[in-house]
C-alpha cells in the first residue's frame, strides 16, 4: 500500500464487518487500502473516486477479486446515482475519508505540497475546471480573504492576501514554491506552528475542490441507502468538516426534536441512527508515529436504526 497508508484500518473494519453476501460502499478509494480489506472479507465493493489514477491503480491492485467490485470514477456526495445506476437498493456500510491522499500529496506536479515545488493545481479530479492557480491570480481580495479565513483558519490572511495581490501585479503565480514562498514572507516565523503555508495550502484546496459543499446532504444521503443496522464511517482531518459531521450525526440521532419549553413530546420523531463513537475515535499513538499524517484524523461512526 505504497500509495496510500489507509488510517485506523482496524478500527474501520472493526464497524464495517465485512463478509460474503454483504455490500460496501467506499466514497474515497484512493490506494485502496480500506477497500481491500473489504474485499478480503469476501463483500461485495462499490468505491469512488475523483482521481483517475486512483481508480487505475486499484483495478490493477484488486484483479483477484475481479467480479466483486465495482469502481466508479465520481464524487462520493452523489452516492445516490451511483446507486441507482448499479441498481443497488441498500448497502450493509460505507465508509468516506475526507483527507486527501498520500499519493497526491506526494505527487509535486499535482500541486498539493507547500514542500515540493510544482504547478500550482490541486485539482482531485486532473479533469476538473478550477485549479489552485485561478484561484490564486484570478479571484480578487475579500473572496481570497474569505477562503483563508474561513477555510484556513488563518490568523495572518490579510498579509498573506496583500503579498499576492503585490506578487501577481508582476506576473502570473504560477508554482507552488512561489506561493509557498509568498506566504513564508507574510507570516512571522516566532508566531507560526509548523510550516507557515499548511493553512492557506488547506484553504486553497477545499475551495478547488468544494469539499465543505454538500457534506450535510451526504451524509442525510449516505444513512438513507443503509440497511437496518448498517454502518456509516467518516474519517475527517480539520476542525471545519468533523463539526459539520459530528452535528449532522447528531442530529440524525435525536428522537425529539420539540421546542424543550414543552411539558413532553408531541413531534413523534424518531432517531434515524445510533452514534458509536460519541466522542470521536483518534489514532493510537503507535500509528501516528508510523504515519505521520493519522494524528490529525478523527473518525466518527452511526448504526442506522430505522427508515
Amino acid at each position: 500500500m505504497n500509495y496510500h497508508v489507509p488510517i485506523m484500518k482496524d478500527e474501520i473494519m472493526s464497524f464495517l464487518n465485512p463478509v460474503p453476501n454483504k455490500i460496501f460502499f467506499d466514497g474515497t478509494l484512493g490506494g485502496g487500502g480500506h477497500s481491500h480489506e473489504v474485499l478480503k472479507g469476501g463483500a461485495r465493493l462499490v468505491a469512488t473516486d475523483l482521481d483517475t489514477n486512483a481508480i487505475e491503480h486499484c483495478r490493477e491492485l484488486f484483479s483477484k477479486f475481479d467480479g466483486n467490485f465495482t469502481l466508479v470514477h465520481d464524487n462520493f456526495k452523489n452516492i445516490i446515482n451511483v446507486l441507482e445506476g448499479l441498481e443497488i437498493e441498500f448497502l450493509d456500510g460505507a465508509l468516506v475519508d475526507l483527507g486527501i491522499s498520500s499519493h497526491q500529496i506526494d505527487t509535486p506536479e499535482r500541486g498539493f505540497s507547500y514542500m515540493n515545488d510544482g504547478p500550482l493545481d490541486m485539482r482531485m479530479n486532473p479533469h476538473g475546471k478550477m485549479s489552485a492557480e485561478d484561484i490564486v491570480n484570478e479571484y480578487d481580495e475579500s473572496e481570497l480573504l474569505k477562503i483563508l479565513y474561513e477555510y484556513g483558519e488563518e490568523k495572518f490572511a490579510r498579509r498573506i492576501v496583500n503579498n499576492i495581490i503585490k506578487e501577481r501585479k508582476n506576473g502570473t503565480i504560477s508554482s507552488t514554491g512561489q506561493l509557498a514562498k509568498i506566504i513564508s514572507n507574510s507570516v512571522p516565523a516566532h508566531l507560526s506552528k509548523g510550516h507557515p503555508a499548511k493553512k492557506t495550502f488547506q484553504a486553497l484546496r477545499i475551495e478547488v475542490n468544494g469539499e465543505l459543499e454538500g457534506l450535510k446532504k451526504l451524509v442525510e444521503d449516505m444513512v438513507s441507502v443503509l440497511k437496518v443496522g448498517g454502518v456509516f464511517c467518516v474519517l475527517s482531518f480539520h476542525s471545519l468538516e468533523d463539526r459539520i459531521i459530528k452535528q449532522e450525526f447528531k442530529r440524525l440521532a435525536e428522537s425529539c426534536i420539540c421546542d424543550k419549553r414543552l411539558p413532553y413530546c408531541v413531534c413523534q420523531n424518531k432517531a434515524t441512527v445510533k452514534i458509536l463513537t460519541t466522542k470521536g475515535i483518534k489514532a493510537t499513538e503507535e500509528e501516528t508515529k508510523n504515519n505521520t499524517r493519522a494524528k490529525s484524523a478523527t473518525l466518527r461512526v452511526v448504526q442506522k436504526l430505522n427508515n
